[in-house]
């Protein structure tokens, strides 16, 4: 396997993003960022100095700054001004790459036919590399996202933060054809993080006292906003599918992306009955084995001190 990390970190991206590099099995290839959790600036900063915390070597490709048509929706209640708040970062080392996210996947698509894309932001580089690159679309082995919800939203009573920050470039995603995973709010939430997995975080060493401290503030941040206790790790669950699709069920179902609703824009439609008669174009997760979830977790997040 290929592995293209697309992401807008953004806390839970941060781990998504850890796990997938220390994840050698997963051939993890580059990182692509887009605007999403903060503004694109943000985002290709925060994804290179987690990777120089631990001396990643992978290369980081700025993508697309705005989405398709609607105006630019970030999200500093959740994750700062910065996008990455709460914890003494060390200084970024690593430039940016001169090359355009898009351009990237396209050519890591081109040269390779094992290439799966994961996504943990809103999707305007995946919308464009499939409306820009349409030939290659066929070769992608699958596009697994973090995205959208069956009962409910987190920004909206009905729509999840990722989808709707460019619900247009989504319902290019859903409606292309390629293998579609996606990963909703009623599946993330069944991984929340407690005090118990952020202290045995903190335990691993000095680095890992910094992740600890990004999910404190991401802890507060939910507790603040949503009343929540704990957090839940949203992206990293896009990960831990590809390592272990065995600890998730799933079922196939149609997903509409809504666009022109007044209350409902960025809701995932996800067809449970089939009572639109449609195909179904997405595999959508629906639970996990939350200890074995954390099990594998720390058995990679371990693996970071040697990457």
């Amino acid at each position: 396997m290929h592995l293209i990390l697309d992401c807008d970190p953004g806390h839970d991206d941060a781990f998504a993003l850890l796990i997938a590099a220390a994840s050698k099995e997963l051939g993890l290839t580059g990182v692509t960022t887009v605007a999403g959790n903060s503004y694109l600036h943000n985002t290709s900063r925060n994804a290179r100095t987690i990777l120089d915390l631990f001396d990643i070597d992978l290369p980081v490709f700025a993508g697309r700054e705005k989405p398709l048509l609607r105006n630019i929706v970030i999200a500093p209640d959740i994750h700062g001004q910065s996008g990455l708040e709460g914890a003494n970062l060390p200084a970024m080392k690593r430039p940016i790459e001169k090359t355009n996210a898009v351009q990237f996947m396209a050519e890591t698509i081109e040269k390779y036919d094992d290439v799966t894309l994961v996504a943990t932001g809103p999707l305007t580089n995946v919308a464009l590399l499939i409306l820009m690159h349409p030939h290659l679309i066929h070769k992608l082995n699958s596009i697994v996202l973090m995205g959208g919800g069956i009962a409910f939203g987190n920004v909206t009573p009905v729509s999840e933060f990722n989808i709707f920050a460019d619900a247009e470039a989504a319902k290019i995603v859903f409606e292309s054809g390629v293998p579609v995973v996606m990963v909703p709010l009623d599946l993330t939430h069944q991984v929340i993080v407690t005090d118990e997995e952020i202290f045995r975080i903190r335990s691993l060493g000095q680095k890992f006292e910094i992740l600890s401290d990004l999910l404190i503030f991401f802890k507060s941040a939910y507790k603040k906003v949503f009343g929540i206790e704990g957090v839940p790790l949203h992206d990293p669950c896009t990960v831990m599918y590809l390592l272990s699709p065995e600890i998730f069920e799933s079922k196939e179902y149609h997903v509409d992306i809504e666009t022109k609703g007044e209350l409902t824009y960025g809701q995932t439609v996800v067809d449970l009955w089939n009572t639109s008669g449609k195909k179904a174009n997405a595999r959508v997760l629906l639970s996990v084995k939350r200890e074995r979830f954390f099990q594998i977790f720390f058995e990679k997040i371990s693996l970071l001190e040697g990457v």
